[in-house]
This record gives C-alpha cells, structure tokens and sequence, in this order.
C-alpha cells in the first residue's frame, strides 16, 4: 500500500460571503488548487475555522469538494474532536458522503494520556475503516503524541501517516527510527520548515500557503526527489511566509484567497480580520511573489 500522497496537501479554506459559505467561490478555489498540482485536499481542518461550521456546514463543504475532486487527488476530512464518539459520528458521515481519509487531531481541553490517546484513536479508526492521518499539533492542544505511541498506533491497519506540527526534529528522528515510512507518511504542518523536512524524509507538507501557491511547494517537493538542493529555491516562499505570520492562522491566508477570488475577505468570530493597512503589506507581498514566480 502507498501513502496517501506525496508533496503538497492543501489545509483548504473556507470561503465566506456575507458570513455564509460561499460554495461557487469554493468550486474557482478547488478549479486552481487542481489546475496547479495540489495532490491532496484536506477539508474541515483548523484552517477551514472548524470549530465556527455547523455539523451540515462542514457535510455541504464536503459533499462539493468530493463532487467536484471526482477523484482527482485524495479528500481528506478533518473529524477529529475531542469526543471520540462525536469523532465517530463526524467520520462515519465523511466515509459515506465519499472522503478518502480523515484526520484525527489530539483531543483538547480535556486532553488524555498516552494510553487514552491509543484507545481515543484506535476506536474510531476501527470504526469508521478509513485511512486515517493523526494530527499532532501541540501548540493548538497542549499536548503530544510521544514516538512510541505513534509506533503503536501504526500497527492499526487504517492508521498511515501523521501531520507533524510539532517543528522539532528530535521528534522526527525519532519517529524514524520507530515506523517503517514504506507504509507510514510522515508530513509536515509547517510551512516554514520544509527545506529540513523533505530533506529528512518526509513524504509532503499539509500546507496553509498552498491555499494560493501549491504549485511552489508541489515543486519544490519534487526538486526534492531529483536529489536537487531545494534551499535557493525556497527563499522567495519563506518571504511569502514571513508576511503571512503577521497574524495567526487563518487570518492571514484569507486575505490571499480573496484576493485571488475565493470568497470575500471573512473570517467567523473569535477570529478577527488583519487592520487595513496589515493587510497592504501582506497583500503586497504576496504580488511580489507572483512578480518574481512569472519572472
């Protein structure tokens, strides 16, 4: 069995107009994002302002971008909580509107131990018999999957790869040396450290970026595969990451899909728009990443 994919994965966002989701804006969105080598959709996650979407909100954005991927490249549907029950039921739902995979993010607020997080996840993989990216983000949760529980964990069958959020590579390293990555995708959740990333192993990125350039991360990662030195060539996106870590995710983001068109520029209360003139300078250079990407 392969993994999922490899190169750039695309934590997809939602596009709002008048605070309701625009789902034409999300069809031009899905149109780009397949017309420029995404090779994964990862839907309802952190970046699509999940915990704002009702339960037929996220099932509507779903349903479309299944309909309209046809099969293109994998759908991911981010189900994870921190009620494993309520997990099961988002992710029975996602298997039968037609997701390829789902993500499962640590439970919060009332975190577990290890041993919890086993059981948390074992049962709903068991459960719904989907592919299942575990997603290990502890500055969101508070809390981490330790390498041996990892190692644990990839012996379920339906457990194959993990988004890694973690920016350390001691943990990478370990994890390396705990799973066989013929089986296990390891991908990062971070934008800024791919270079290091690929350059360890990893299989791809679930990227914010990539929501406006997933070409340049799709081929960076297969510069990558070439045995090329992917560092020159990283510099003009890290510019662009630079600027996009004015504010925390997704706030910046939204400003570039609405400027390329994918919904105005919303975002759902607790999280606040960029001040205007934030928002010009972020703008600004991402036109100057188009500038010298046309060059």
């Amino acid at each position: 069995m392969g993994h999922i994919f490899e190169g750039v994965g695309v934590a997809l966002t939602t596009p709002f107009t008048h605070n309701e989701i625009d789902l034409n804006a999300l069809r031009r969105h899905l149109k780009y994002l397949l017309e420029n080598d995404a090779k994964c959709i990862v839907v309802n996650g952190t970046t699509a302002e999940n915990p704002t979407l009702t339960d037929e909100e996220k099932d509507q954005v779903l349903e479309v971008v299944v309909n309209y991927v046809n099969g293109q490249v994998p759908v991911i549907a981010g189900t994870g909580t921190n009620n494993t029950e309520k997990s099961i039921q988002a992710s029975v739902r996602a298997r039968e509107i037609g997701a390829d995979g789902i993500m499962l993010i640590t439970p919060y607020y009332n975190k577990t131990n290890q041993r919890g997080l086993i059981e948390h996840f074992t049962t709903i993989a068991n459960a719904v018999k989907l592919p299942v990216i575990l997603y290990n983000v502890p500055s969101r949760t508070n809390m981490t999957i330790n390498p041996e529980t990892v190692e644990t964990l990839s012996d379920n069958e339906y457990i194959v790869a993990l988004k890694d959020a973690t920016n350390d590579f001691e943990y990478m390293d370990e994890l390396k040396k705990r799973l066989d990555l013929n089986h296990f995708a390891l991908y990062s959740g971070n934008d800024d450290n791919v270079v290091d990333y690929f350059d360890k192993g990893g299989h791809g990125v679930i990227s914010v970026a990539s929501n406006v350039i997933p070409n340049a991360f799709q081929s960076l990662y297969n510069a990558k595969q070439k045995g090329e030195d992917i560092e020159v060539q990283f510099h003009p996106i890290q510019t662009l990451l630079d600027a996009l870590a004015i504010d925390v995710n997704p706030i910046p983001i939204k400003a570039l899909t609405a400027v390329e068109g994918f919904g105005n520029y919303e975002v759902r209360l607790p999280l606040v728009k960029l001040q205007d003139a934030e928002r010009e300078t972020l703008e600004q250079a991402y036109e100057q990443f188009k500038a010298g990407d046309q060059a």
